[in-house]
């Protein structure tokens, strides 16, 4: 029978409170209104910004909340007036959409929406109100998709078609972690051949990054990470050294600036940490470097700097989503993944059921997986 139209049973993983385990319950998802989309989610990444999110870093954060924006899957019913997708289309959530009306979407230049709900949190769609409940209460959104669910609702301009040959237990992380990471190199930083660049961080975030800058053309490329399990899948991706700043006698700034004669041509930050921020400004060249920021910090920390260090030549970019539109830019994503242009892969070493979240977000944190992908039941 079919579903579209009626409430929808599911289970969702849902944080009550802040700095506590997800609890796997039923809830209800109401059917999409107009210009909305109903989702079966089949895979979606866990991300170290939803571990920010449940840890409290981001400024007021509404719960109970679903979090999870890294979700693909397949349509499941439209709402009126729907017609960019139509039931059993295969789509990714997209967690920074674009409006294609705003000013700031009409700027050539930008990816940012004035709609999307980051840095907002409000937690709610465009009408104000969400599709999720449990015993008649509601319960908050993330990020335009919220993926920790078996079934979500969408705004139309938070979903995009991709081909349904992709393997959706891969291609998920196009959604966020991969794209953010890559498309900082190649959007953002554009990144020269023969040039050397330094990432701090591999998790999936950086692991991107380095691949990005392995098909860019970089000779050195130099991963930074206090753990050194992460090494051989780096070399394996294109890293050509690895540093754990644990292991070296002088500051991690001045040995990259001794090794790359003067500083970096790029660096890349994909941790969130502002003194690890602090490094990748001073590893970069004085004189032209460029400091690319991806990893998000506390909502409360601040980065102090020596003005100096921005006088000389230096820029210093920040970069969400990899300055990827998503519209333009997810379905040829995932076109070169399926092409072998990059191997995803490599970045999903890690896939579970979704009844273990708790577990996943425990191995992520313990730095046991490039990226840990929850898997759905695909009854």
């Amino acid at each position: 029978m079919s579903t579209a139209g009626k409430v929808i049973q599911c289970k969702a993983a849902i944080l009550y409170k802040l700095n506590e385990p997800f609890k796997v319950e039923t809830i209800d998802v109401a059917p999409p209104k107009a210009h909305e989309i109903r989702i079966k989610i089949c895979a979606t990444g866990i991300c170290h910004t939803d571990d920010h999110a449940l840890k409290g870093g981001m400024a007021s954060l509404n719960v109970p909340i679903i979090l999870g924006h890294e979700g693909a899957g397949i349509v499941e019913s439209v709402g009126e007036g729907v017609t960019k997708v139509k039931p059993g289309d295969h789509v990714l959530a997209v967690c920074s959409p674009m409006c294609r009306k705003c000013k700031a979407c009409l700027h050539e230049g930008s990816n940012f929406c004035e709609k999307n709900d980051v840095g907002k949190n409000k937690g709610v769609m465009l009408d104000q109100t969400t599709r999720f409940s449990i015993n008649g209460k509601q319960i908050y959104n993330f990020m335009s998709c919220s993926t920790f669910t078996e079934y979500t609702v969408v705004d139309e301009f938070a979903c995009e078609k991709i081909d349904p040959k992709a393997n959706l237990d891969e291609v998920c992380l196009i959604a966020c972690g991969f794209s953010t990471g890559y498309g900082t190199v190649i959007n953002t930083a554009k990144v020269t051949p023969g040039s050397n660049c330094v990432v701090f961080g591999l998790g999936g975030i950086g692991m991107a990054v380095v691949i990005g800058c392995k098909i860019s053309g970089a000779s050195r490329i130099i991963g930074v990470d206090i753990n050194p399990s992460k090494f051989p899948i780096a070399k394996e991706l294109g890293a050509t050294d690895v540093l754990n700043p644990n292991d070296c006698k002088k500051p991690i700034s001045e040995l990259i600036c001794e090794i790359t004669e003067g500083g970096a041509d790029y660096t890349f930050e994909a941790v969130g940490d502002v003194d690890v921020m602090a490094s990748a400004i001073k590893s970069s060249h004085p004189a032209y470097g460029s400091v690319n920021i991806i990893g998000v910090p506390k909502s409360t920390d601040r980065l102090s700097l020596d003005m100096m260090d921005c006088l000389t030549g230096r820029t210093l970019n920040g970069a969400f989503l990899g300055d990827f539109k998503a519209f333009l830019d997810f379905p040829g994503l995932v076109k070169d993944a399926m092409n072998k242009k990059f191997d995803l892969s490599k970045l999903a070493n890690k896939k579970m059921a979704f009844e273990k979240i708790n577990e996943g977000f425990d191995t992520m944190r313990q730095g046991k997986c490039v990226r840990c992908v929850l898997l759905m039941d695909k009854k």
